[in-house]
């Protein structure tokens, strides 16, 4: 298997978490019947995107470098005010 094989590899499995967050979207509002987006869609979002931001960069395109870039941003900082919003989606650290 040659390297440009294993990278187009590493580009589809980065597309593939990309739109499968959009199917687990979905499978949410589908279940409670209005519109929801679960905290699933932000992770696969952000680890789709740094996936398909890495064979970017593998690729040298600045467009897409760009764009996945300022993407993650997005993503972290939507998991970061989920969190804050709800403590309990944080891991409980042990009293001192």
């Amino acid at each position: 298997m040659s390297t440009e094989t294993i990278w187009i590899g590493i580009g589809f499995l980065g597309q593939g978490l990309f739109f499968g967050r959009w199917v687990v979207q979905w499978i949410a509002s589908e279940r409670t019947a209005e519109s929801r987006v679960p905290i699933s869609f932000w992770y696969m979002s952000l680890i789709g995107g740094l996936i398909t931001l890495t064979y970017a960069i593998y690729r040298m395109d600045p467009v897409f470098i760009a764009g996945q870039s300022i993407g993650s941003v997005v993503y972290i900082r939507n998991l970061v005010l989920i969190h804050r919003a709800d403590p309990t989606k944080t891991t409980p650290r042990p009293q001192a």
